[in-house]
């Protein structure tokens, strides 16, 4: 059971390097070209590659549970703000996640972090 985790453009690239180094599955929009793309789309390409969303950005969050009102599905997004949450936490909450669980564990979930 292990899942991979899409980074929007916003999350500090630190916390992508260290869960890389942990054999963390990281997909960032900027390694997937996506930078440009809407949030509703960035949500959308996520979903289709099976991989919850992360994000710093509040909005992100409110349009994402926007969808879960609607019944709409996604893959997940799990939001943690940096003034908030360390980023060894944020490291550490983000490895629990992708290595203890899978996409049909995160269909049309926000969570927040710290877990």
């Amino acid at each position: 059971m292990a899942i991979g985790l899409y980074f929007d453009a916003h999350v500090d690239h630190a916390i992508a390097a260290q869960l890389r180094r942990r054999q963390v599955d990281v997909l960032t929009a900027l390694d997937d070209g996506t930078t440009r793309l809407d949030d509703d789309l960035l949500l959308e390409q996520a979903s289709r590659l099976g991989r919850p969303l992360v994000t710093h950005d509040i909005r992100f969050k409110a349009m994402a549970e926007d969808w879960q009102r609607q019944g709409r599905s996604f893959c997940g997004l799990i939001f943690g703000h940096l003034m908030q949450v360390s980023i060894g936490k944020f490291v550490s909450d983000l490895e629990i996640i992708a290595k203890a669980t899978d996409a049909s564990d995160w269909a049309s979930v926000v969570d927040r972090l710290p877990l």
